[in-house]
């Protein structure tokens, strides 16, 4: 599903990835954990396309990335890609429903049909009774899941997330990690995460640990 070789990145003078690789199989969990520092929200946003590399080769789903122009990558990570982020980026003005829909709008799908799959994504949640609630009238815990049905509105091939539960308390936490077993379970769905929590780490398939702006044994 996805496969990143020799990925390097620098911002000035200060190189934060030194040739990474990695590997991750449709269907798998991958949590990326490390001290702070040590690059791993930089390869996330690299592996999420939000980024470039100054060199090396991203290929998601059999396409190499590395020749897309600007639109076209923004096609690319609409339709294949998934983003869940520790502050859930909703925004205020809109209700739950009409937060899950933007990515589909975005990709040209019609207002019934995405409003449809929105529903039935938020109904999966757990947030029948929430659909026309602005953000500010749900708890964190249900702002994250909105969030997750956003990411999930598209049919990603991937869904990257970047410290998700950091935010959560515990019971909330849990549950969300529980969801993405269960993701994973029902529709082959694949994760690479990035987290500080040893919970999550361990329900994954394969954790990672960055160091240094390298991917360690």
């Amino acid at each position: 599903m996805l496969k990143a070789k020799s990925i390097f990145k620098s911002y000035g003078q200060l190189q934060i990835l030194k040739g990474v690789d990695l590997e991750v199989k449709r269907g798998e969990i991958v949590t990326i954990i490390g001290a702070s520092g040590a690059g791993k929200s930089s390869l996330l946003n690299i592996l999420g396309t939000l980024d470039r590399p100054d060199s090396g080769q991203l290929y998601i789903d059999d396409i190499e990335l590395s020749g897309l122009n600007n639109k076209n990558l923004s096609d690319f990570r609409n339709r294949k890609i998934g983003f869940i982020f520790q502050f859930h980026h909703l925004l205020a003005e809109f209700t739950a429903i009409e937060n899950v829909c933007i990515p589909a709008f975005i990709a040209g799908v019609s207002k019934s049909d995405a409003e449809k799959k929105a529903k039935e994504l938020l109904e999966l949640l757990g947030l029948a009774d929430r659909l026309t609630h602005k953000p500010n009238q749900l708890s964190g815990g249900e702002q994250q899941r909105v969030a997750v049905a956003r990411a999930l509105i598209n049919n990603p091939a991937l869904i990257f997330a970047d410290e998700p539960s950091g935010n959560l308390d515990s019971v909330n936490a849990l549950e969300l990690h529980e969801l993405f077993i269960k993701l994973r379970k029902d529709f082959n769905q694949t994760f690479v995460i990035v987290t500080h929590n040893e919970d999550l780490a361990n329900l994954s398939d394969r954790t990672v640990t960055m160091k240094d702006g390298l991917i360690v044994p």
